[in-house]
C-alpha cells in the first residue's frame, strides 16, 4: 500500500535532477563586405525584429565585431544560422552566424 507515496517521491527526485534545456544565443560577426542594409534586413527576416531594433543589432556587430539577434533552444538556433548563412551565401556575402550555449 506504500507503493504510491514512494513512487511519487522518486518521481520528484527525477524532476529535481532534470535541467531546463540548454538556450543559445545566435549572433551575426562583422566582417568589411557584407553591407549593412542587407544585415538590417537579415535581422528583421529571419529574427522578427522590427526595423529600428535591426539598425541596432547592425550598428553593434559594425562597432563590437558581433551582436546577438536573439536566443533560442538549439534546434530553433541551428535553423536560424543555416537560414541566414544560406541566404547569405546566396546573396554573395560573406556574412557569419553562430550560435553559443547560454
Amino acid at each position: 500500500m506504500g507503493n504510491k507515496h514512494e513512487n511519487s517521491t522518486i518521481l520528484e527526485r527525477q524532476a529535481q535532477k532534470l535541467k531546463p534545456p540548454s538556450m543559445f544565443l545566435v549572433a551575426l560577426l562583422n566582417d568589411d563586405y557584407t553591407p549593412m542594409e542587407f544585415v538590417v534586413a537579415i535581422i528583421q527576416e529571419y529574427f522578427n525584429k522590427d526595423r529600428e531594433t535591426a539598425m541596432q543589432i547592425m550598428l553593434k556587430v559594425h562597432r563590437d565585431g558581433k551582436g546577438v539577434c536573439g536566443t533560442y533552444s538549439k534546434d530553433i538556433a541551428l535553423t536560424k544560422v543555416e537560414l541566414v548563412l544560406t541566404h547569405a551565401r546566396k546573396a554573395g556575402h560573406p556574412l557569419q552566424c553562430v550560435m553559443e550555449e547560454v
